[in-house]
C-alpha cells in the first residue's frame, strides 16, 4: 500500500512543468528556435519572430492555464494554447515551402506537434470530465 501511495505522490502533478503537455510543448519551442537560426537574417522580424512566438504562446498558456482557478478558466487557456499550436503548423508550413526548413526537419517537427496537440486534447476532456487538477 505504501509503495501505491508513493508512486502516485510521484506522479502528481503539483506545478505546470510536471504537466507531459508542458514538457512536449517546451521540446518543440526549442526545435523552432534551432530551425530558425537557420533562417536568412531578413526574417528576423517576420517569420522567424513568428514562429517563435506562436511556440512560446503555447507553453504560457499551458503554465498560465495551469494556474487558473476555475475549470472554465483552465479551458480556456488550454485553447488558446492549442490554437497558438496550429499557429505553429501553419507557419511551419509556410518556411517549408520557401525552403527555410527541410522536408525532413518540417516532418520531425510536425509530428511533436501531434504528440503536444494530442496531450492538450488530453487535458481538456478530462478536466472537462472532472478528472482536472483540482479544478
Amino acid at each position: 500500500m505504501q509503495q501505491a501511495v508513493s508512486s502516485r505522490q510521484e506522479n502528481s502533478i503539483v506545478k505546470f512543468t510536471d504537466l507531459k503537455a508542458w514538457q512536449e510543448g517546451h521540446k518543440l519551442v526549442l526545435a523552432i528556435y534551432a530551425i530558425t537560426r537557420q533562417f536568412p537574417q531578413d526574417e528576423q522580424f517576420a517569420l522567424t519572430s513568428q514562429l517563435r512566438r506562436a511556440a512560446v504562446s503555447l507553453t504560457s498558456n499551458l503554465a498560465e492555464g495551469f494556474s487558473r482557478q476555475t475549470r472554465a478558466d483552465t479551458l480556456h487557456f488550454y485553447a488558446m494554447a492549442q490554437g497558438s499550436l496550429t499557429e505553429v503548423q501553419s507557419q511551419l508550413l509556410i518556411a517549408r515551402d520557401v525552403d527555410y526548413v527541410s522536408a525532413a526537419n518540417t516532418q520531425k517537427i510536425a509530428d511533436q506537434t501531434i504528440v503536444v496537440h494530442k496531450l492538450i486534447t488530453g487535458l481538456m476532456k478530462a478536466l472537462r470530465a472532472g478528472r482536472g487538477a483540482s479544478k
